[in-house]
């Protein structure tokens, strides 16, 4: 399997973790053409502080228990408005549905075509 195989494969776990505690607007963008830091960005909503939190222990654990791989870092675990999970060759943000009305990260990236995560099949 190709580096770009296994960081598609750890998006697509990532965003079916949130899906599974119903994050709303998952979507997977391949980032790595247009920023040197990482490969993919998982952004999801979540509608209140609890889910942000509940949206992130569930991607947590289902990565340490599916790959093994914990993250390198995460921020903003203790406000639970926007929650970064990074794993170096994916990065994953959990927002409250206000701050991601606010940021708009996905605007940045407005070139970049989102990844049909649901249909992808994991290794």
């Amino acid at each position: 399997m190709s580096n770009d195989d296994i960081s598609l494969d750890l998006a697509v776990r990532c965003a079916r973790a949130a899906d599974d505690k119903q994050a709303s607007d998952i979507m997977v963008l391949p980032v790595g053409d247009v920023l040197a830091i990482t490969e993919y960005f998982v952004v999801a909503s979540a509608s209140n502080p609890r889910q942000v939190r509940a949206i992130t222990d569930a991607v947590l654990v289902s990565v340490r228990e599916q790959t093994g791989r914990g993250p390198l870092r995460s921020e903003g675990v203790g406000e639970q408005q926007w929650v970064l999970v990074d794993y170096g060759d994916v990065v994953v943000h959990v927002f409250s549905e206000e701050q991601r009305r606010f940021y708009e990260i996905e605007r940045l990236y407005k070139d970049v075509q989102a990844v049909d995560w649901a249909g992808v099949e994991l290794s």
